[in-house]
Protein backbone atom coordinates (compact mmCIF):
# COMPACT_ATOMS: atom_id res chain seq x y z
CA UNK A 1 0.00 0.00 0.00
CA UNK A 2 1.29 3.50 -1.30
CA UNK A 3 0.98 6.08 1.85
CA UNK A 4 0.00 9.11 -0.59
CA UNK A 5 0.58 12.76 1.28
CA UNK A 6 -1.06 16.07 0.43
CA UNK A 7 0.03 19.19 -1.17
CA UNK A 8 -0.45 21.62 1.79
CA UNK A 9 -2.94 25.07 0.98
CA UNK A 10 -4.19 27.07 3.54
CA UNK A 11 -6.50 30.14 2.97
CA UNK A 12 -4.41 32.78 4.67
CA UNK A 13 -0.53 31.26 3.63
CA UNK A 14 0.28 29.52 6.79
CA UNK A 15 0.28 25.61 6.82
CA UNK A 16 -2.12 24.11 8.98
CA UNK A 17 -0.66 20.84 9.01
CA UNK A 18 0.12 18.84 11.83
CA UNK A 19 1.76 15.96 12.22
CA UNK A 20 1.48 13.12 14.52
CA UNK A 21 4.12 10.10 13.70
CA UNK A 22 2.70 8.96 10.21
CA UNK A 23 -0.43 10.39 10.46
CA UNK A 24 -1.21 13.96 9.24
CA UNK A 25 -4.23 16.39 10.10
CA UNK A 26 -4.99 20.22 9.23
CA UNK A 27 -6.24 22.05 12.07
CA UNK A 28 -9.37 24.14 13.20
CA UNK A 29 -13.21 23.22 13.81
CA UNK A 30 -15.66 23.06 11.19
CA UNK A 31 -13.14 24.59 8.77
CA UNK A 32 -13.53 25.35 4.75
CA UNK A 33 -10.41 22.29 4.19
CA UNK A 34 -8.86 21.35 0.83
CA UNK A 35 -6.56 18.48 0.30
CA UNK A 36 -5.38 16.38 -2.21
CA UNK A 37 -2.95 13.53 -2.83
CA UNK A 38 -1.65 14.19 -6.31
CA UNK A 39 -0.83 17.55 -7.44
CA UNK A 40 -4.02 19.41 -9.52
CA UNK A 41 -6.37 16.98 -8.60
CA UNK A 42 -8.91 19.39 -6.56
CA UNK A 43 -10.56 21.24 -10.28
CA UNK A 44 -9.64 24.98 -9.83
CA UNK A 45 -12.62 27.46 -9.66
CA UNK A 46 -15.02 24.60 -9.69
CA UNK A 47 -16.83 21.31 -8.57
CA UNK A 48 -17.87 19.18 -10.84
CA UNK A 49 -16.11 19.54 -14.30
CA UNK A 50 -16.58 17.95 -17.32
CA UNK A 51 -13.81 16.16 -16.91
CA UNK A 52 -12.28 15.80 -13.78
CA UNK A 53 -8.24 15.22 -13.43
CA UNK A 54 -6.31 11.73 -13.29
CA UNK A 55 -9.76 10.36 -14.36
CA UNK A 56 -11.44 10.93 -11.48
CA UNK A 57 -15.11 11.19 -10.42
CA UNK A 58 -16.59 13.87 -8.92
CA UNK A 59 -18.97 13.21 -6.09
CA UNK A 60 -20.85 15.65 -3.49
CA UNK A 61 -21.35 14.38 0.39
CA UNK A 62 -24.11 16.30 2.27
CA UNK A 63 -24.18 16.51 5.79
CA UNK A 64 -27.16 19.04 5.66
CA UNK A 65 -29.83 19.73 3.64
CA UNK A 66 -28.92 21.73 0.43
CA UNK A 67 -30.71 25.23 1.86
CA UNK A 68 -29.43 24.82 5.43
CA UNK A 69 -28.47 28.42 6.16
CA UNK A 70 -25.05 28.90 5.10
CA UNK A 71 -23.26 28.95 8.87
CA UNK A 72 -24.99 25.19 9.50
CA UNK A 73 -24.30 23.89 6.22
CA UNK A 74 -22.24 20.94 6.09
CA UNK A 75 -20.68 19.21 2.43
CA UNK A 76 -17.62 17.92 1.26
CA UNK A 77 -16.65 17.10 -2.78
CA UNK A 78 -14.50 14.02 -3.12
CA UNK A 79 -12.53 13.30 -6.13
CA UNK A 80 -12.10 9.14 -6.30
CA UNK A 81 -11.47 6.20 -8.57
CA UNK A 82 -14.42 4.94 -9.07
CA UNK A 83 -18.02 6.68 -7.58
CA UNK A 84 -19.12 4.73 -4.21
CA UNK A 85 -22.33 3.48 -5.89
CA UNK A 86 -20.39 0.75 -7.81
CA UNK A 87 -21.60 -2.39 -5.34
CA UNK A 88 -23.50 -5.01 -5.50
CA UNK A 89 -26.96 -5.16 -4.10
CA UNK A 90 -27.48 -4.79 0.11
CA UNK A 91 -28.41 -7.61 2.12
CA UNK A 92 -29.69 -7.54 5.75
CA UNK A 93 -27.05 -8.83 8.48
CA UNK A 94 -27.61 -9.88 12.17
CA UNK A 95 -27.20 -6.74 14.31
CA UNK A 96 -26.60 -8.81 17.03
CA UNK A 97 -26.63 -6.90 20.48
CA UNK A 98 -26.39 -3.54 18.68
CA UNK A 99 -30.09 -1.55 17.78
CA UNK A 100 -31.82 1.53 18.19
CA UNK A 101 -35.31 0.23 18.78
CA UNK A 102 -36.19 1.21 22.67
CA UNK A 103 -39.96 0.36 22.04
CA UNK A 104 -40.02 -2.81 24.65
CA UNK A 105 -36.99 -1.96 26.60
CA UNK A 106 -36.91 -2.08 29.91
CA UNK A 107 -37.90 0.39 32.08
CA UNK A 108 -36.64 1.74 35.67
CA UNK A 109 -35.54 4.86 37.49
CA UNK A 110 -32.79 3.42 39.44
CA UNK A 111 -29.51 4.55 39.94
CA UNK A 112 -27.60 2.29 37.55
CA UNK A 113 -23.56 1.25 37.62
CA UNK A 114 -22.07 -0.93 35.22
CA UNK A 115 -18.76 -2.69 36.18
CA UNK A 116 -16.11 -2.47 33.18
CA UNK A 117 -17.64 -4.31 29.93
CA UNK A 118 -16.38 -7.24 29.22
CA UNK A 119 -13.38 -7.33 26.54
CA UNK A 120 -14.17 -10.31 23.58
CA UNK A 121 -12.80 -13.76 24.82
CA UNK A 122 -12.55 -15.84 20.94
CA UNK A 123 -10.93 -14.17 18.38
CA UNK A 124 -11.92 -12.62 15.04
CA UNK A 125 -14.06 -9.64 16.99
CA UNK A 126 -13.69 -6.46 15.19
CA UNK A 127 -15.41 -3.12 15.59
CA UNK A 128 -18.47 -3.35 14.02
CA UNK A 129 -19.04 -7.21 15.60
CA UNK A 130 -17.99 -5.71 18.87
CA UNK A 131 -20.91 -3.10 19.27
CA UNK A 132 -23.43 -3.57 22.39
CA UNK A 133 -25.99 -0.95 23.03
CA UNK A 134 -26.25 0.04 25.86
CA UNK A 135 -29.34 2.44 26.00
CA UNK A 136 -30.47 5.60 23.96
CA UNK A 137 -33.55 6.88 22.93
CA UNK A 138 -35.79 8.62 20.01
CA UNK A 139 -35.69 6.97 16.61
CA UNK A 140 -33.39 7.39 13.89
CA UNK A 141 -36.34 7.11 11.11
CA UNK A 142 -37.83 10.41 12.72
CA UNK A 143 -34.37 11.75 13.06
CA UNK A 144 -34.14 12.90 16.87
CA UNK A 145 -32.92 10.78 19.50
CA UNK A 146 -29.49 9.30 20.40
CA UNK A 147 -27.80 5.83 21.41
CA UNK A 148 -25.14 5.07 24.12
CA UNK A 149 -23.26 2.00 22.76
CA UNK A 150 -20.22 0.39 23.98
CA UNK A 151 -17.49 -1.50 21.81
CA UNK A 152 -15.14 -4.53 22.31
CA UNK A 153 -13.05 -5.73 19.75
CA UNK A 154 -9.85 -7.35 19.53
CA UNK A 155 -9.29 -7.85 15.55
CA UNK A 156 -9.09 -5.20 12.67
CA UNK A 157 -11.78 -4.51 9.99
CA UNK A 158 -9.59 -5.78 6.92
CA UNK A 159 -11.32 -5.32 4.05
CA UNK A 160 -15.02 -4.47 5.54
CA UNK A 161 -15.43 -0.72 6.13
CA UNK A 162 -19.29 0.65 7.90
CA UNK A 163 -20.74 3.48 7.25
CA UNK A 164 -23.86 5.26 9.58
CA UNK A 165 -26.70 5.90 7.54
CA UNK A 166 -28.52 7.28 10.32
CA UNK A 167 -26.07 9.85 12.53
CA UNK A 168 -23.24 10.92 13.89
CA UNK A 169 -20.59 8.85 15.55
CA UNK A 170 -18.75 10.02 18.77
CA UNK A 171 -15.88 7.74 20.02
CA UNK A 172 -14.35 7.69 23.31
CA UNK A 173 -11.39 4.99 23.30
CA UNK A 174 -11.10 3.70 26.53
CA UNK A 175 -8.47 0.89 25.92
CA UNK A 176 -5.91 0.64 22.86
CA UNK A 177 -5.56 3.01 20.55
CA UNK A 178 -7.68 3.12 17.18
CA UNK A 179 -6.13 3.35 13.77
CA UNK A 180 -9.40 4.59 11.83
CA UNK A 181 -9.07 4.99 7.94
CA UNK A 182 -11.64 7.14 6.66
CA UNK A 183 -12.76 8.48 3.17
CA UNK A 184 -11.13 11.73 3.83
CA UNK A 185 -7.87 10.53 5.11
CA UNK A 186 -6.84 8.36 8.50
CA UNK A 187 -6.50 9.26 11.97
CA UNK A 188 -4.82 7.85 14.87
CA UNK A 189 -7.23 7.81 17.86
CA UNK A 190 -5.36 7.23 21.39
CA UNK A 191 -7.10 6.76 24.87
CA UNK A 192 -7.62 10.51 26.21
CA UNK A 193 -8.72 11.57 22.68
CA UNK A 194 -11.98 11.33 21.10
CA UNK A 195 -12.93 11.75 17.37
CA UNK A 196 -16.04 12.24 15.36
CA UNK A 197 -17.26 10.29 12.39
CA UNK A 198 -20.50 11.63 10.81
CA UNK A 199 -23.39 10.47 9.02
CA UNK A 200 -22.65 8.44 6.00
CA UNK A 201 -18.64 8.77 6.10
CA UNK A 202 -17.01 5.45 5.23
CA UNK A 203 -14.15 4.55 7.48
CA UNK A 204 -12.24 1.18 8.76
CA UNK A 205 -11.00 0.59 12.54
CA UNK A 206 -7.40 -1.08 13.17
CA UNK A 207 -6.57 -2.08 16.49
CA UNK A 208 -3.47 -3.88 17.65
CA UNK A 209 -4.91 -6.07 20.84
CA UNK A 210 -7.87 -5.79 22.72
CA UNK A 211 -9.95 -2.51 22.46
CA UNK A 212 -12.99 -1.36 24.49
CA UNK A 213 -14.36 2.18 24.71
CA UNK A 214 -17.68 3.96 24.60
CA UNK A 215 -19.74 6.03 21.76
CA UNK A 216 -22.58 8.63 21.02
CA UNK A 217 -24.64 8.09 18.43
CA UNK A 218 -27.19 10.79 17.54
CA UNK A 219 -29.56 11.52 15.01
CA UNK A 220 -30.96 15.05 13.29
CA UNK A 221 -28.21 17.38 14.21
CA UNK A 222 -24.34 17.45 14.19
CA UNK A 223 -21.98 18.12 16.69
CA UNK A 224 -20.54 21.99 17.72
CA UNK A 225 -18.72 23.84 20.12
CA UNK A 226 -20.86 25.48 23.09
CA UNK A 227 -21.27 29.26 22.78
CA UNK A 228 -18.83 31.00 25.33
CA UNK A 229 -21.20 33.99 26.32
CA UNK A 230 -19.73 35.92 29.17
CA UNK A 231 -16.30 33.67 28.99
CA UNK A 232 -14.84 35.55 26.05
CA UNK A 233 -13.13 34.60 22.93
CA UNK A 234 -11.17 31.77 24.04
CA UNK A 235 -11.52 28.96 26.40
CA UNK A 236 -12.85 25.26 26.96
CA UNK A 237 -11.98 23.41 23.75
CA UNK A 238 -10.23 25.89 21.62
CA UNK A 239 -10.96 24.92 17.83
CA UNK A 240 -7.14 25.12 16.56
CA UNK A 241 -7.03 22.18 18.65
CA UNK A 242 -9.47 19.71 15.97
CA UNK A 243 -7.67 17.82 13.97
CA UNK A 244 -8.90 16.55 10.18
CA UNK A 245 -6.60 13.98 8.60
CA UNK A 246 -5.52 15.60 5.27
CA UNK A 247 -6.63 13.26 2.18
CA UNK A 248 -5.08 9.58 1.46
CA UNK A 249 -6.46 6.39 -1.08
CA UNK A 250 -5.39 3.43 -2.12
CA UNK A 251 -6.27 1.86 -5.38
CA UNK A 252 -7.22 -2.27 -4.37
CA UNK A 253 -8.79 -3.80 -7.24
CA UNK A 254 -9.79 -6.77 -4.16
CA UNK A 255 -13.45 -7.79 -2.96
CA UNK A 256 -14.04 -5.25 0.02
CA UNK A 257 -17.34 -5.45 2.57
CA UNK A 258 -19.75 -2.10 2.91
CA UNK A 259 -21.31 -2.72 6.12
CA UNK A 260 -24.37 0.36 6.23
CA UNK A 261 -26.08 0.89 9.53
CA UNK A 262 -29.57 2.20 8.11
CA UNK A 263 -32.96 2.80 10.36
CA UNK A 264 -31.40 1.15 13.50
CA UNK A 265 -30.53 -2.23 10.91
CA UNK A 266 -27.27 -3.53 9.79
CA UNK A 267 -27.18 -4.39 6.24
CA UNK A 268 -23.79 -5.64 3.62
CA UNK A 269 -23.09 -5.17 0.31
CA UNK A 270 -19.91 -6.31 -1.84
CA UNK A 271 -17.32 -4.40 -4.09
CA UNK A 272 -14.48 -5.34 -6.30
CA UNK A 273 -12.40 -2.51 -4.91
CA UNK A 274 -11.71 -0.90 -1.79
CA UNK A 275 -14.00 2.42 -0.59
CA UNK A 276 -10.94 4.51 0.26
CA UNK A 277 -10.00 5.80 -2.93
CA UNK A 278 -10.27 9.26 -2.57
CA UNK A 279 -7.53 11.35 -4.03
CA UNK A 280 -8.36 14.55 -2.91
CA UNK A 281 -11.52 16.97 -1.21
CA UNK A 282 -12.20 19.79 -0.15
CA UNK A 283 -15.41 21.25 2.32
CA UNK A 284 -16.36 21.49 5.37
CA UNK A 285 -17.69 18.39 5.97
CA UNK A 286 -15.62 15.39 7.79
CA UNK A 287 -14.30 13.51 10.59
CA UNK A 288 -12.11 14.91 12.86
CA UNK A 289 -10.16 14.21 16.60
CA UNK A 290 -9.44 16.21 19.28
CA UNK A 291 -7.00 15.21 22.64
CA UNK A 292 -8.48 16.02 25.96
CA UNK A 293 -5.52 17.22 27.54
CA UNK A 294 -6.14 20.24 25.67
CA UNK A 295 -9.37 20.95 26.94
CA UNK A 296 -8.63 24.46 28.99
CA UNK A 297 -10.44 24.30 32.45
CA UNK A 298 -12.85 26.98 33.45
CA UNK A 299 -13.54 26.83 37.22
CA UNK A 300 -14.93 28.74 40.11
CA UNK A 301 -12.45 30.50 42.15
CA UNK A 302 -14.06 32.24 45.13
CA UNK A 303 -16.86 29.95 46.63
CA UNK A 304 -19.72 27.10 45.54
CA UNK A 305 -19.16 24.68 43.01
CA UNK A 306 -19.77 25.35 39.43
CA UNK A 307 -22.48 23.65 37.19
CA UNK A 308 -20.88 20.65 34.90
CA UNK A 309 -21.55 22.43 32.15
CA UNK A 310 -18.82 24.53 32.63
CA UNK A 311 -16.52 21.53 31.47
CA UNK A 312 -18.66 20.65 28.11
CA UNK A 313 -16.43 19.97 24.71
CA UNK A 314 -18.79 19.50 22.38
CA UNK A 315 -22.76 20.37 22.42
CA UNK A 316 -25.16 18.04 19.94
CA UNK A 317 -28.55 20.88 19.66
CA UNK A 318 -31.79 20.29 20.54
CA UNK A 319 -34.63 21.57 19.70
CA UNK A 320 -35.23 23.82 22.00
CA UNK A 321 -32.65 27.17 22.43
CA UNK A 322 -30.23 26.10 25.34
CA UNK A 323 -30.76 22.61 25.82
CA UNK A 324 -28.88 19.93 24.34
CA UNK A 325 -30.04 16.71 22.64
CA UNK A 326 -26.42 15.57 24.06
CA UNK A 327 -23.62 17.42 25.55
CA UNK A 328 -20.27 15.58 25.85
CA UNK A 329 -18.49 16.98 29.14
CA UNK A 330 -15.49 15.93 31.19
CA UNK A 331 -14.16 16.22 34.08
CA UNK A 332 -10.15 16.60 33.62
CA UNK A 333 -7.44 17.30 36.24
CA UNK A 334 -7.96 20.67 37.82
CA UNK A 335 -7.04 23.20 41.01
CA UNK A 336 -10.07 23.17 43.33
CA UNK A 337 -9.65 26.21 45.14
CA UNK A 338 -13.29 27.47 46.94
CA UNK A 339 -13.24 28.66 50.29
CA UNK A 340 -16.57 27.65 52.91
CA UNK A 341 -17.66 25.51 49.73
CA UNK A 342 -18.49 21.50 49.33
CA UNK A 343 -16.27 20.80 46.50
CA UNK A 344 -17.05 17.31 44.93
CA UNK A 345 -19.78 17.54 42.58
CA UNK A 346 -23.09 18.66 45.04
CA UNK A 347 -26.01 16.63 45.17
CA UNK A 348 -28.88 16.49 42.58
CA UNK A 349 -31.90 15.91 40.32
CA UNK A 350 -32.22 16.74 36.63
CA UNK A 351 -34.45 17.08 33.78
CA UNK A 352 -31.83 15.84 32.01
CA UNK A 353 -30.00 12.10 31.66
CA UNK A 354 -26.21 11.91 32.65
CA UNK A 355 -24.53 8.96 31.57
CA UNK A 356 -20.96 8.68 33.06
CA UNK A 357 -17.99 7.11 31.93
CA UNK A 358 -13.99 6.61 33.05
CA UNK A 359 -11.29 6.33 30.97
CA UNK A 360 -8.66 6.04 33.73
CA UNK A 361 -7.97 7.18 36.97
CA UNK A 362 -10.66 7.37 39.77
CA UNK A 363 -13.96 9.53 40.06
CA UNK A 364 -13.91 11.77 43.10
CA UNK A 365 -17.17 11.13 43.84
CA UNK A 366 -17.05 7.45 43.90
CA UNK A 367 -13.26 6.55 44.31
CA UNK A 368 -12.23 2.77 43.99
CA UNK A 369 -15.79 1.99 43.42
CA UNK A 370 -16.47 3.37 39.86
CA UNK A 371 -13.89 1.46 37.65
CA UNK A 372 -12.38 2.39 34.32
CA UNK A 373 -14.11 0.44 31.20
CA UNK A 374 -17.15 0.71 33.55
CA UNK A 375 -20.37 3.29 33.29
CA UNK A 376 -23.23 5.26 35.62
CA UNK A 377 -26.82 6.26 34.63
CA UNK A 378 -28.85 8.57 36.30
CA UNK A 379 -32.05 8.86 34.91
CA UNK A 380 -34.33 12.11 34.76
CA UNK A 381 -35.24 13.27 38.06
CA UNK A 382 -33.14 10.30 39.64
CA UNK A 383 -31.41 11.53 42.85
CA UNK A 384 -27.30 10.80 42.57
CA UNK A 385 -24.59 12.21 44.28
CA UNK A 386 -21.25 11.62 46.21
CA UNK A 387 -21.25 8.40 48.17
CA UNK A 388 -20.81 8.80 51.95
CA UNK A 389 -17.01 8.63 52.04
CA UNK A 390 -17.05 11.19 49.98
CA UNK A 391 -19.12 13.27 51.70
CA UNK A 392 -17.44 13.00 54.88
CA UNK A 393 -14.05 13.82 53.82
CA UNK A 394 -15.13 16.81 51.71
CA UNK A 395 -17.20 18.15 54.81
CA UNK A 396 -13.82 17.95 57.16
CA UNK A 397 -11.27 18.67 55.10
CA UNK A 398 -8.65 21.07 55.39
CA UNK A 399 -9.58 23.99 52.68
CA UNK A 400 -6.85 25.02 50.91
CA UNK A 401 -5.99 25.11 46.81
CA UNK A 402 -5.86 21.05 45.82
CA UNK A 403 -5.22 19.40 42.72
CA UNK A 404 -8.41 17.39 41.73
CA UNK A 405 -8.45 13.87 39.40
CA UNK A 406 -5.06 14.11 38.65
CA UNK A 407 -4.06 11.07 36.74
CA UNK A 408 -7.85 10.73 35.54
CA UNK A 409 -9.87 11.41 33.08
CA UNK A 410 -13.97 10.79 33.78
CA UNK A 411 -16.67 12.11 30.81
CA UNK A 412 -20.50 12.53 30.78
CA UNK A 413 -22.73 12.15 27.88
CA UNK A 414 -25.43 14.26 29.00
CA UNK A 415 -28.92 14.13 27.21
CA UNK A 416 -32.34 15.68 27.47
CA UNK A 417 -33.78 12.80 26.36
CA UNK A 418 -35.34 10.08 29.05
CA UNK A 419 -32.70 7.17 28.12
CA UNK A 420 -33.89 3.50 28.14
CA UNK A 421 -31.18 1.09 29.04
CA UNK A 422 -31.89 -2.15 26.57
CA UNK A 423 -31.82 -5.91 27.58
CA UNK A 424 -28.51 -6.29 26.95
CA UNK A 425 -27.35 -3.34 29.16
CA UNK A 426 -29.49 -4.67 31.96
CA UNK A 427 -28.98 -7.99 31.78
CA UNK A 428 -27.22 -9.83 29.20
CA UNK A 429 -23.57 -7.87 29.72
CA UNK A 430 -24.24 -8.99 33.36
CA UNK A 431 -22.10 -6.28 34.68
CA UNK A 432 -24.74 -4.11 36.22
CA UNK A 433 -23.74 -3.54 40.27
CA UNK A 434 -26.83 -4.43 41.90
CA UNK A 435 -25.38 -3.09 45.31
CA UNK A 436 -25.07 0.37 43.78
CA UNK A 437 -27.98 1.52 46.01
CA UNK A 438 -26.15 0.91 49.07
CA UNK A 439 -23.43 3.98 48.49
CA UNK A 440 -25.67 6.04 49.94
CA UNK A 441 -27.20 3.97 52.62
CA UNK A 442 -25.06 5.05 55.21
CA UNK A 443 -25.02 9.17 55.04
CA UNK A 444 -25.96 10.28 58.47
CA UNK A 445 -28.65 12.55 59.55
CA UNK A 446 -26.58 15.40 61.06
CA UNK A 447 -30.14 18.05 61.90
CA UNK A 448 -29.85 19.47 64.46
CA UNK A 449 -32.57 22.88 65.20
CA UNK A 450 -30.22 23.61 68.12
CA UNK A 451 -27.21 24.34 66.42
CA UNK A 452 -26.63 26.28 63.38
Amino acid sequence: MEDRKRRQNSTDGIPAKKSEGAYEYMSGFGNEFASECLPGALPEGQNNPQRCPYGLYAEQLSGTAFTAPRETNKRTWLYRIRPSVKHYPFQEEESGNYTNNFDNSPVTPKQLRWKPFDLPTAGGVDFVKGLHTVGGAGDPCTRYGAAIHIYSCNSSMGNRAFYNADGDMLIVPQLGTLFITTEMGRMEVAPNEICVIQQGIRFKVDVVGPSRGYILEVWGNHFVLPYLGPIGANGLANPRDFLTPVSWYEDLETEHTIVAKFQGKLFTAKQDHSPFDVVAWHGNYAPYKYNLKNFMVINATAFDHADPSIFTVLTCPGHMAGTALCDFVIFPPRWAVQDHTFRPPYYHRNCMSEFMGLIYGNYEAKEGEFMPGGASLHSMMTPHGPDEKCFTGASNAELKPVRVADNTQSFMFESCLSLKPTTWGLKTCEKVDDDYWKCWQNLPKLFNPNQK
